[in-house]
């Protein structure tokens, strides 16, 4: 019988020789006194770039990377003390390249010295995976809170601005050369471009659509357009060659690769987004994707600009309802960015609770915003609401509907229960819905607020940015915001007055005073 401290028979050492340097991982044997390798498998070795004889002997720290030595020091002393030994290092092999690495050890004894058995397994990688999912998940995270931001610069204006369009899409899809096209009649017309100054600066460019199926191709069941290389036989290179030919060619100029989404709402085609780079196969199926939502927000904006002039040019109260019908597309933006926000939302609370927070009160302001636009556009359809509502309410209402459309707080204080005459009530709410427009497109302000109150038979609407102001003296005479308000303040026996300095703000201020005026509540 073979004594237990004396060593195995040579079959048996062959054996597990043969086993330790079959292993697929490394396997290093080093003196816990010294801290000396002492043995290692052919794993260990060649996974550093060294030869058995240079690697036996070496100090433990020879490998580990200097970030990580600190660290693993402190595990050995955890290891001694716990005979635990389980941990995450980066190693550094003979020829300066680096790898991470599992280390799992064990206590034993090897030839009569105490010793640490580790085994040690390259991850690099799923470490490399790891950094290729984080940085998939912040690209995909960045991409959302870009389509948020450019849901709620679309949503702050209701005038058309092609180039801003085209301004906001390149903050998520990197282009060359851009168009962003009206469908009018039989032609698409270019409303604004961007690349070359020489192509910013060309006349609007017309390509005539000589065939209804050249619509239909176009339109392409409202999916975008990808061509990877313009200048070859594929179909769709020769189509848009084709169709660009006709007056249009400077947009190829120096151009490879090619893609076109389309503006459509419910299914009517207002134009088309083209955007082109130098470079073949530049565009993906992802840019597609980005750019399609973009395109769907830039076609409710066109939309929402078309029927808003419409409403400033319509002068009788019964075409403003007729409008109104249509109007309620508004909503979709409000409803848009919040889609988006829900979308981000369980990514960004993983990385940022806080800022998910912030984004949760954006939701709540953006629904609030959406139901107070559609009550303000039902008021737009029923008449007798402006006259028979609370004038409190309305202006409320007026105040929520901006603040959700612009993402601009709004301060609201209006006293309780008051109806005015048809005329005068009408005019307090078109005057403040004309003001909270044109804060929207010029003020640039960071809060408003509302104020209604009463002082014996006066009452008084005070409505005051914090934005850029203006000049009196040069901005009142002929503008037609502020001409329309003037006037139906004097149509309704009203007094306005308007403060503005540059740089300060706004303030404007509207009055009626009428002692048999009906009050309830008051």
């Amino acid at each position: 019988m073979t004594d237990k401290n004396q060593n195995p028979p040579l079959f048996e050492f062959e054996l597990y020789r043969r086993i330790f340097d079959a292993v697929n991982d490394g396997l290093i044997i080093s003196d816990l006194e010294t801290g000396l390798v002492v043995e290692a498998n052919p794993a260990a070795y060649l996974m550093h770039g060294y030869a058995r004889g240079e690697f036996i002997g070496l100090p433990l720290t020879t490998f580990i990377h200097p970030d990580s030595r600190h660290e693993f020091s402190e595990y050995l002393r955890a290891f001694q003390s716990d005979d635990i030994f389980d941990t995450r290092i980066q190693h550094i092999c003979r020829d300066g390249s680096t790898f991470y690495a599992v280390w799992r050890g064990t206590a034993f004894d090897y030839r009569g010295r105490a010793c640490l058995l580790g085994i040690v397994r390259d991850i690099s990688q799923r470490i490399q995976a790891e950094q290729l999912l984080h940085q998939s998940v912040e690209s995909r995270t960045h991409e959302q809170a870009t389509l948020l931001e450019i849901s709620h610069t679309l949503a702050s204006t209701l005038e058309l601005q092609p180039g801003l369009i085209l301004d906001q899409l390149r903050k998520i899809v990197e282009y060359a050369h851009g168009g962003l096209f009206a469908l009018e009649d039989s032609m698409l017309v270019t409303l604004a471009m961007r690349g070359t100054e020489q192509l910013e600066k060309s006349a609007p460019i017309q390509i005539h659509l000589k065939t209804p199926e050249t619509l239909i191709s176009l339109f392409n069941g409202h999916r975008p357009i990808r061509i990877d290389n313009i200048w070859s036989n594929d179909p769709q290179a020769q189509f848009l060659r084709a169709l660009l030919d006709d007056g249009a060619a400077v947009l190829l100029e120096g151009i490879q690769s090619w893609m076109w989404v389309p503006l459509a709402v419910r299914g009517r085609i207002i134009g088309g987004v083209g955007v082109a780079h130098e470079q073949r196969e530049h565009f993906t199926a992802h840019h597609a994707d980005l750019a399609l939502s973009v395109a769907n927000q830039a076609a409710i904006t066109m939309i929402n600009a078309e029927l808003y002039g419409h409403a400033q040019a319509l002068a009788v109260l019964e075409e403003r309802q007729n409008l109104a019908r249509d109007l309620h597309d508004a909503v979709n933006q409000s409803l848009f960015s919040a889609g988006l926000i829900a979308e981000v939302l369980p990514r960004l609370w993983d990385r940022d609770q806080a800022e998910a927070r912030r984004s949760l009160e954006d939701l709540r302001r953006l629904t609030r915003g959406a139901m107070a636009e559609m009550r303000a556009l039902l008021a737009e359809l029923r008449p007798a609401t402006l006259t028979d509502s609370d004038l409190g309410d309305l202006l409320r209402l007026l105040g929520n509907a901006f603040s959700g459309r612009t993402n601009l707080p709004v301060a609201i204080n209006v006293m309780e229960e008051l109806i005015l005459p048809t005329e005068v009530q009408t005019a307090f709410y078109r005057i403040c819905q004309e003001a909270l427009s044109n804060i929207a497109k010029h003020a640039k302000a960071a809060k408003v607020e509302i104020n209604l109150k009463q002082e014996d038979d006066t009452i008084e609407l005070r409505i005051r940015d914090d934005g850029l102001g203006f000049d009196p003296e040069q901005n009142l005479s002929g503008h037609y915001g502020l001409g329309m308000m003037r006037e139906r303040a004097e149509a309704a026996g009203a007094l306005l007055s308007i403060t503005s300095q540059t740089g300060h703000g706004t303030e404007l201020t509207l009055r009626w005073t009428k002692t048999n005026m009906s009050l309830r509540g008051g």
